[in-house]
């Protein structure tokens, strides 16, 4: 059967979403930064050739990263993706192309999985080393909340329903939801129930260096090797005083730039005032990171860590301007 003459000139008039988008959008900038094709080469077992064709690696791993830029649900970015027609262009769609279904996302994150994840932060991390945007010459370390449950009254009464005095740290592996999350505490009173995110920004163009997750009751001061970055001064605040910061920083041949407590041995409140504006036009880094936990578990935590460092690298990549990226094959 032929086509009715309304459809023949549809598709004659169709245009391709390449000639929708402007060329000075922010997807066509980070498209031209950053090579996907290469980063995600190794992430093509990822694909099962079994049942019908799938979605290209690299046109998920796209969406994931949106999602995270745009701060989406599942559902959201899959109406992103419908009637976006930059995202489209960004993950490699065209106009009329089906785009994938919310539960996709889901699986695709488990295949990849956070070891993997790590890698290509990783892959992208030296790709910025390797162009001197990240240099390592001043780093700026630094720990934040992640809050797993606003409440956790119906755990207290769970616990106390089952014997114990109190819902703790001691117990939280036991009658929590989340069995990885615990109590941290911030200051003299603020409390939070979930993750810490520790991170290492480089002080060149304020990118995420390093990054990981611990639960919440661990010190700042004994994750300093999670993101002490390979040399240079390292700025931090009184939360990374201690042996274990001295001896790693030696370790990793840093000189130290933490910020002393009242009561210790040489302190010089100018000096703690140079480092403390030093650092300051990059504790804004945390005020772009989710305050909330996506997923339960730790290994998931560390997933949200990654990808969030990963958006938030690619926006700055595109605010600086950066030159295209090289992978090392």
């Amino acid at each position: 059967m032929g086509l009715k003459l309304e459809d023949k000139q549809m598709n004659i008039l169709t245009p391709m979403i390449s000639d929708l988008v402007s060329d000075k959008h922010a997807y066509r900038q980070l498209l031209r930064v950053m090579d996907f094709k290469n980063l995600v080469v190794d992430l093509e077992d990822c694909y099962s050739e079994l049942g019908r064709k799938g979605y290209a690696v690299e046109s998920g791993f796209k969406a994931l990263l949106l999602q995270y830029m745009e701060d989406l649900s599942d559902r959201e970015l899959q109406r992103f993706l419908q009637e976006n027609l930059a995202g489209k262009l960004f993950c490699g769609f065209e106009l009329h192309d089906a785009t994938p279904d919310f539960s996709y996302f889901s699986v695709l994150r488990k295949r990849i999985g956070t070891e993997r994840l790590s890698q290509l932060f990783n892959k992208i991390r030296d790709g910025m080393k390797k162009k001197g945007m990240i240099r390592e010459v001043f780093s700026f370390v630094d720990a934040s909340s992640m809050v797993s449950k606003m409440s956790t009254w119906e755990e207290r009464d769970k616990a106390i329903k089952s014997g114990q005095e109190r819902f703790d740290n001691m117990v939280a592996e036991k009658f929590a939801t989340d069995k990885d999350a615990r109590f941290g505490c911030k200051g003299k009173n603020r409390y939070w129930f979930g993750y810490k995110r520790h991170v290492s920004v480089d002080m060149t163009h304020g990118l995420i260096n390093r990054v990981d997750a611990t639960s919440a009751e661990k010190p700042d001061a004994e994750c300093i090797d999670l993101v002490c970055p390979d040399g240079g001064m390292v700025f931090g605040d009184k939360g990374y005083c201690g042996e274990k910061v001295a001896k790693v920083l030696a370790e990793k041949k840093c000189h130290s730039g933490v910020i002393k407590r009242n009561n210790m041995k040489g302190k010089d409140f100018r000096h703690d005032k140079w480092l403390t504006g030093v650092r300051m036009p990059f504790e804004g880094v945390f005020s772009k990171m989710r305050k909330k936990t996506r997923y339960r578990g730790l290994a998931k935590q560390r997933w949200q860590v990654l990808i969030e460092a990963i958006a938030y690298n690619a926006k700055r990549l595109i605010k600086i301007e950066a030159t295209p990226l090289e992978y090392a094959s």
